[in-house]
């Protein structure tokens, strides 16, 4: 089994996992800078060229939620609860909600703060995130609300919407996410940095 990665969030999901689950993996990181992901033998795993893609013998994923289902299956975890079709439905909503509100209210933070430091292409435009602020107000208001009273986002234990959620909001105070108002997100982020694979996801 391969795992093909850049440093980003959507690979550290995928990444933390495997060192969650104990999977034997070879990780390959890309070279993103040099055009790892735009060359021919890469898009042929993966026409959208970008990262993370699996390749499990004749078997090519991609997707981080897709591929942390699979390696979920693959290992018999209940972090994708394969057997329970009202659990599956309970966290594909977080999926699908990270996928179209969460991410989007946290990826400009995380975009200027971090990805642009990562690979050393712009100065972050910290002008530009005030304006911001109110879509990231209106999404956190309802992920905290929801967390109030629980450790984990789905079925009442870890599972991949945990890490699919957490995967941009872990760098809130490096990005400068305004987060203070929102307790409950930040106890939920602290109960996933306190597991040893997501506090350091990347291969040794």
């Amino acid at each position: 089994m391969k795992l093909y990665w850049i440093k980003a969030q959507a690979p550290l999901r995928v990444l933390a996992l495997i060192k969650h689950l104990g999977i034997d993996a070879e990780t390959v990181e890309v070279d993103l800078m040099g055009g790892g992901l735009k060359t021919t033998e890469y898009a042929a795993l993966n026409a959208n060229q970008k990262a993370p893609t699996l390749v499990d013998g004749e078997t090519v994923i991609w997707e981080a939620s897709a591929i942390m289902a699979y390696l979920c299956i693959k290992t018999g975890s209940d972090m994708w609860p394969a057997a329970n079709p009202a659990e599956q439905v309970e966290v594909l909503r977080w999926l699908s909600w990270n996928d179209c509100h969460w991410a989007s209210a946290v990826s400009p933070f995380y975009f200027e703060h971090i990805v642009k430091t990562t690979f050393g292409f712009a100065e972050p435009d910290v002008a530009s995130l005030p304006a911001r602020i109110p879509e990231f107000q209106r999404y956190s208001a309802v992920l905290d609300a929801h967390l109030e009273g629980r450790d984990w986002a789905a079925c009442g234990r870890l599972t991949i919407a945990d890490f699919q959620l957490g995967s941009m909001a872990r760098y809130w105070r490096e990005s400068e996410m305004p987060l203070e108002p929102y307790p409950n997100i930040i106890h939920w982020l602290g109960n996933l940095t306190r597991l040893p694979a997501w506090a350091n996801p990347w291969p040794d």
